[in-house]
């Protein structure tokens, strides 16, 4: 066995050279990830919204008299209200149960199906979020949307990872985290319009305008072509096969092909696909999905854009200076992501995720000493110079995210699972991702009122022991073919190499 898959990846290096990138493989890559937009601008747009008088006066009024009483809350806790954040975080816990049956569709239905999916929830939920008047109906929305991005967030990633040629999988993956970062730019340009429109009416075009990324993904999973391992792995081998050449560019694909029908008996051959996770074989790619969606949350980047207007606020930002200061982190969150489509299979990942850690830590203890010395509960001595400095460190944040955790994060868990593990190992990786979310997005007001300053301190110590995390323990996937990882990654590695013993296996769970 261990011959056969040697000759395997030899004559597998020879048809990869010769693959080429061709039209269809980006067209569909482009239209896929436009679930990253509808992601990103969600996750931006509540933020703006919960901080626009219009919005609190209907739905959340003892917030809004809080925002206007003097000195008698501190700066820090204006805005925390439990009903409030829920507003925010209940997309995620939607999101979260969502994905389970995502894992199904994705599986059974195709890649194809399941975007189709999401695109009606998301479309379906935005127009109860702005049309209508009772806040039951928009917390039902906002379920729908979450539902939405459960089932995009499970589909995508996979959909980018199989149907990418190996040379250039980590930057098309990556697609999905641009079109994310490109939303929540959106957003923050929607939210600073929208607040400046008379009628007190804006927060509904801020929630209605996320129909058009709605619109686009849907549109566009009638349009791409599902992947020749989601084709495969149903029994479609003739269509398939057709589908590999075409995707391709060219007719040598046997050993391609093959591998994927031998990677689809193998998952044929489990029943219970959540169960064969917990395999011995399984688990470094299953601890290192999890460990890196809890990293991703826990470096505090949601937190800066769930409620950037909000944090910019506290920090002594008026209302519309600190919705512009939300749009210039979007704008170099934006470029930043763009540098790691370019980066991330040249120098790989964990030089991204090591270099990108020294500078969260950095810029987030360098907030923290501002505000511990100039923003107190009842006053701000932010200087205009100060108040510059802040937002070049919350942005220099930002920067190394977008072009470390941000798409490392979830491109590493979409290429490292067998096939047979692949879409419940991604269910898990989204789970995971949407659970720290909605933690994230129900304290965060609740921490910076406690904590304060220190809320940059705690964050920052978490990106220490990530990035500690990444010295030892994640390896290095950049130009390793996505069947091929069990003998090219994690057999080699010093640490993860102890769980690929087959000896270990039998037929149980171990």
């Amino acid at each position: 066995m261990a011959k056969q898959g040697s000759l395997a990846s030899a004559s597998t290096a020879e048809d990869r050279v010769e693959a080429k990138i061709t039209p269809i493989v980006i067209f569909s890559c482009v239209l896929a990830s436009t679930g990253g937009l509808m992601f990103g601008y969600e996750i931006a747009i509540s933020g703006g919204v919960t901080a626009m008088p219009g919005f609190l006066k209907k739905f959340y009024p003892d917030v809004y008299a809080s925002t206007q009483k003097q000195n008698t809350n501190s700066n820090y806790c204006k805005y925390n209200n439990q009903s409030l954040q829920l507003f925010t975080s209940l997309l995620y816990l939607a999101a979260l149960v969502a994905t389970f049956f995502a894992s199904y569709t994705t599986k059974r239905l195709g890649r194809k199906k399941t975007m189709l999916i999401a695109g009606v929830f998301f479309i379906v939920g935005t127009v109860l979020n702005a049309a209508f008047n009772h806040l039951a109906m928009v917390i039902f929305g906002r379920i729908l949307l979450g539902c939405g991005i459960g089932f995009g967030n499970q589909v995508v990633p996979l959909f980018l990872s199989e149907i990418a040629p190996t040379r250039i999988r980590g930057g098309l993956n990556i697609l999905f985290q641009l079109n994310a970062t490109i939303g929540i730019l959106l957003a923050s340009l929607v939210n600073y319009g929208a607040a400046k429109i008379k009628g007190e009416w804006g927060w509904r075009l801020s929630l209605g305008l996320a129909g058009v990324p709605a619109l686009m993904l849907t549109l566009g999973s009638l349009i791409v072509v599902d992947t020749p391992n989601s084709l495969i792995q149903r029994g479609k081998l003739d269509e398939g096969r057709s589908v590999l050449k075409k995707i391709r560019g060219t007719e040598n694909i046997e050993t391609e092909f093959a591998e994927i029908v031998e990677a689809s008996r193998a998952a044929e051959e489990i029943k219970h696909p959540f169960r064969n996770l917990l395999k011995r074989k399984n688990r470094p790619p299953l601890v290192i999905a999890i460990a890196m969606q809890v990293f991703q949350q826990f470096t505090g980047i949601n937190a800066i854009f769930f409620y950037a207007p909000i944090l910019f606020a506290s920090m002594g930002f008026g209302n519309n200076a600190s919705l512009y200061a939300a749009v210039i982190t979007g704008a170099v969150n934006v470029l930043a992501t763009i540098v790691s489509i370019f980066l991330v299979d040249k120098v790989g990942r964990r030089m991204l995720l090591l270099e990108a850690g020294i500078q969260m830590f950095l810029s987030q203890i360098v907030v923290a000493i501002v505000l511990a010395l100039k923003v107190k509960d009842h006053s701000n001595n932010l200087s205009y110079g100060l108040s510059i400095l802040v937002v070049v460190m919350v942005c220099t944040f930002v920067s190394a995210f977008a072009w470390s955790w941000g798409p490392i994060g979830w491109l590493i868990p979409s290429e490292t699972f067998p096939l047979e593990a692949r879409s419940a190992g991604q269910s898990v990786t989204v789970c995971v991702n949407m659970l720290c979310c909605f933690v994230i997005g129900q304290v965060f007001l609740l921490m910076l009122c406690s904590f304060k300053y220190a809320i940059f301190l705690f964050f920052s110590a978490w990106v220490l022991v990530m990035s500690l995390f990444v010295l030892f323990l994640i390896p290095e996937t950049k130009n390793v073919p996505i069947e091929e990882m069990t003998e090219r990654v994690w057999k080699k590695h010093w640490f993860w190499k102890r769980f690929m013993d087959d000896h270990y296996e039998g037929n149980g769970v171990k």
